[in-house]
């Protein structure tokens, strides 16, 4: 592009970070790395009576998780700030001065409305089209409030001064916002400047069609980041809600997204959120964490769920949480899926209990204990050997005793492989868990 690329995410800070303007920040920032330009971050903060420094927060918080660096904004500075809105009012009114002076603006019971030129507004909307709104009739598009009777500034006005400020030349947003752009570029044109090029991105919608928002659950970036999502995979995942590679691939690598990302490339159709697709990709992306990398956020998420590791040579807890890689795919299923691992005080599962806990399988058990009793090397190899060999003498199959013997041992019916997590536990705790499960018989 000739001149320099400048795109910008400004959320008010009223409320958590949403899925919704996560996927908006990416956008802009995946176009501003394209180009080599520069992602702004801009507060949007003049509703004081609605904004929270908690809210403040988990904006900087959610944007760092999902590594979209800005590189203009609160913290990092730059040329065009302050990059707070509601430290911007001298700039603010010296535009308003102007459009004062210009005879664009009146007084209606103490708040100041822009004068309409009346006209239709043609946007060239990069993703929606070539759109011909028609704004000449003021009881369907009344003059434009800009400032309330109270000196507050409405979102409109404040907007688009920012942009021309802070020389923004794409502005990327949510279709919510479509409707506005007439307004805004009537504005712009009355200041005499030019205005951005505009790219207005699908809703996201739930699966049963509706309108994702705030209040449904996993609306929130803060939620992946409590449930142990990983950043890249849920990145990932709303690179897809809109845009699209054009060869159906689903798993892209950031860099490769950067490389490829335009905006021609984003459908008009709404975006569909799919929990389950996102869960999947998730799985996908830590099978590939190295054996650190699975080792750090699972232990981890297991001590912030009360799991006490120290307690536990950490040779053991290694040697544990390697039979979980792989197996599952967000980091808040590990206290449930390798739990037993850590205590030896744990419930279990009622359904199995009904189903293999049966005098029909209390000799089963009692065959494996001593099987597994006899053995001199507890290993792997041999602890397979040795349960197929009991279930061969039992006239079974071996299904028939590992099932009872998983429940014994960690009180589920799902986990590692039982014979990767018996070697783990070691022999004198699983003849202990045995013998403490066949006593509920």
């Amino acid at each position: 592009m000739a001149s320099e690329v400048r795109v910008r995410f400004a959320p008010s800070p009223t409320g958590y970070l949403h899925i919704g303007g996560a996927r908006t920040a990416l956008f802009n920032w995946l176009f501003a790395r394209h180009h080599g330009g520069k992602f702004v971050l801009r507060i949007e903060d003049t509703d004081i009576k609605r904004n929270t420094e908690e809210a403040m927060a988990a904006i900087y918080e959610g944007l760092q998780w999902l590594g979209l660096n800005w590189d203009e904004g609160p913290h990092v500075g730059g040329d065009f700030g302050p990059y707070l809105q509601s430290e911007r009012t001298e700039l603010y009114e010296r535009y308003l001065k102007r459009l004062q002076d210009a005879g664009h603006i009146f007084e209606d019971q103490g708040a100041l409305r822009f004068r309409s030129p009346r006209e239709h507004v043609i946007v060239d909307d990069v993703v929606c089209g070539r759109i011909d709104f028609d704004l000449s009739n003021p009881a369907t598009h009344p003059d434009m409030t800009i400032r309330r009777p109270d000196g507050s500034w409405i979102f409109h006005f404040v907007n688009v001064i920012d942009d021309l400020e802070m020389k923004i030349s794409h502005v990327i947003r949510g279709e919510d916002h479509l409707s506005n752009t007439p307004k805004h570029i009537e504005i712009i044109r009355a200041l005499g400047a030019t205005p951005p090029h505009y790219a207005h991105i699908p809703l996201i919608l739930n699966r049963n069609g509706s309108k994702m928002s705030k209040r449904d659950e996993g609306a929130r970036v803060e939620y992946y980041l409590r449930r142990g999502y990983l950043p890249a995979a849920v990145r990932n995942y709303l690179c897809l809600l809109g845009w699209s590679p054009k060869d159906n691939r689903e798993k892209l690598d950031i860099d490769e997204v950067i490389r490829i990302f335009d905006l021609e490339n984003i459908g008009r159709s709404s975006a569909t959120f799919d929990p389950d697709k996102l869960h999947w990709l998730n799985g996908e992306y830590a099978r590939e964490l190295s054996d650190s990398e699975f080792y750090d956020l699972a232990a981890a998420r297991l001590k912030s769920s009360g799991v006490q590791l120290d307690k536990f040579p950490e040779e053991y807890v290694r040697a544990a949480l390697e039979t979980c890689k792989g197996k599952i795919n967000t980091f808040d299923e590990l206290p449930a899926y390798c739990g037993f691992y850590f205590t030896n005080d744990f419930d279990y599962d009622p359904q199995g209990v009904a189903k293999h806990f049966s005098s029909e399988n209390k000799p089963r058990l009692e065959a494996v204990r001593e099987a597994l009793n006899a053995l001199e090397k507890f290993e792997v190899e041999n602890i397979e050997a040795t349960l197929k060999m009991t279930a061969a003498k039992l006239g079974v199959k071996v299904g028939a005793i590992v099932h009872p013997t998983r429940l014994a041992v960690t009180g589920s019916n799902v986990g590692p492989s039982l014979y990767h997590l018996l070697q783990v536990l070691g022999k004198e705790k699983v003849l202990a868990r045995i013998d403490r499960a066949l006593a509920k018989f």
